[in-house]
């Protein structure tokens, strides 16, 4: 076993900074954490045993200022800092000035985060492990004419991606070659503001594909196991709006295959703490893996309902030392499914910030809400929209569905637009019931 971490710092905000605070303290923890101005006014920072301001509302000065933040963790006397989703939780310069603080970073190593970041080297790394791997470019693209030559050998339609890219930004599907060079060019310049590196590969695109993750845990000792996985099929513009777990979609050999492989990507690299697989499933059930995430995920909670293993928890052990359970140990029951709620319009998904005059959140057996929100809480434009995640478990998928529609016909909040119109309308939409859809389908069923 490691030496015990005593104080924790949160390196976040909103709904994931609170779900921090509980499991750490579960684990009688301290807990300090970081705030914007913006965010003076934040519900986790009355759990915590500290709280450090670390810029204005801009997040750039704020939640990704890594002085400020190494600095909050030293002056609290903190010895390991939790990054949660977004912002500095798979920053390799973050990581590396944590460990030349003495800081310890509950996630990965920096040497596997590197190499999985750059998504062009982690497929070489995952074919030579005889993992499946979409067609493409066997690294960056240089040029159009490259581009071009690549895709005639693959066949369109071809799919451009930024190599430091996620969230769909540096992203273009192009249909023919007429389209390549202006899809080319455009996908190298937003991936340059959004990420500060053009780099740009090419895949193969999968038509109708569902997009399935597997979550996994690996420890210190070699040990890497997997809670299953997810399908976050249900998306918009390359954002995930609705998961589930297990996949409705797997046949029983093909989830066998999916998550016997998931785990030997793990062993391969040698991963530990909490990380996601991504992968495209085509109409035949033939799996490709896509990229992998070296942190915690926003949607984790649908694992946990099924599992009853808190990952968030094992983060922390897992960093301590600590050996996982075996595989064998692992029992997945039910079906549970996570609604992302966002404060935004839910017929435009345009962003609706503002203060929340009236709340009343749902409960029951079965159902879950990570929350940070309150009545008279004020929305700040600054960030990302998701207010709150609802999950819930039953013993079928339609059980879990109905528990959900319950729950969020119970949802209450006033003063602002959220999607909760959207997931109901989903939730007693034919097609997601019986299963007709693809990670295009919001496509032409929203505008």
């Amino acid at each position: 076993m490691g030496k015990k971490i005593e104080r924790i710092l949160i390196a976040n905000r909103g709904e994931i900074a609170l779900r921090g605070i509980r499991s750490f303290h579960k684990l009688g923890r301290d807990v300090v954490c970081i705030y914007s101005k913006a965010d003076e006014d934040a519900l986790y920072l009355e759990f915590a045993e500290g709280g450090v301001c670390v810029g204005p509302a801009d997040p750039s000065k704020s939640y990704l200022n890594i002085p400020a933040i190494i600095t909050a963790a030293e002056v609290t006397e903190c010895d390991a800092i939790f990054p949660g989703y977004g912002f500095l939780s798979e920053n390799r310069n973050f990581i590396e000035i944590c460990r030349e603080h003495g800081l310890r970073f509950l996630g990965p190593s920096l040497e596997v985060m590197e190499l999985m970041a750059d998504k062009s080297r982690a497929k070489e790394v995952m074919k030579k492990a005889g993992i499946p791997v979409i067609p493409g470019s066997e690294g960056v693209v240089e040029s159009v004419e490259e581009a071009r030559k690549i895709a005639r050998e693959i066949g369109y339609p071809i799919i451009l991606k930024a190599v430091s890219g996620g969230g769909g930004r540096g992203m273009r599907v192009v249909e023919s070659e007429s389209y390549l060079e202006n899809a080319f060019l455009a996908a190298q310049s937003e991936a340059k503001t959004a990420f500060g590196d053009s780099s740009i590969y090419i895949e193969k695109f999968i038509s109708k594909p569902r997009h399935i993750e597997v979550q996994i845990l690996g420890d210190k000792h070699g040990n890497v196991i997997h809670l299953g996985e997810r399908d976050c099929t249900i998306q918009r513009r390359h954002q995930k709006l609705i998961e589930e777990t297990p996949s409705p979609f797997l046949s029983p050999e093909t989830r066998k295959k999916l998550l016997e492989t998931a785990v030997k990507a793990g062993r391969e690299i040698g991963y530990y703490s909490a990380g996601t697989l991504e992968f495209l499933v085509d109409e035949n059930q033939n799996f490709y893996f896509m990229e992998m995430n070296t942190r915690l995920q926003v949607e984790h909670p649908v694992t946990e309902m099924v599992t009853g293993i808190d990952i968030v928890e094992w983060m922390l052990r897992i960093e301590e030392g600590e050996k996982l359970p075996k595989q064998e140990e692992i029992e997945i029951k039910g079906h549970a499914i996570e609604c992302r709620i966002l404060a935004e319009d839910s017929e435009k998904f345009i962003p609706s910030p503002g203060k929340i005059q009236k709340l009343y959140l749902p409960g029951g057996k079965d159902v879950r809400i990570d929350t940070h929100i309150y009545a008279g809480y004020i929305i700040p434009p600054y960030y990302d929209s998701l207010i709150a995640k609802v999950i819930t478990r039953g013993e079928t998928r339609e059980e879990a569905i109905a528990v959900m529609k319950e729950a969020l016909n119970e949802f209450r909040v006033t003063g602002i637009k959220t999607t909760i119109p959207f997931h109901l309308k989903m939730l007693q939409n034919p097609d997601f019931l019986s299963q007709n859809y693809d990670t295009r389908y919001l496509e032409s069923y929203l505008p």
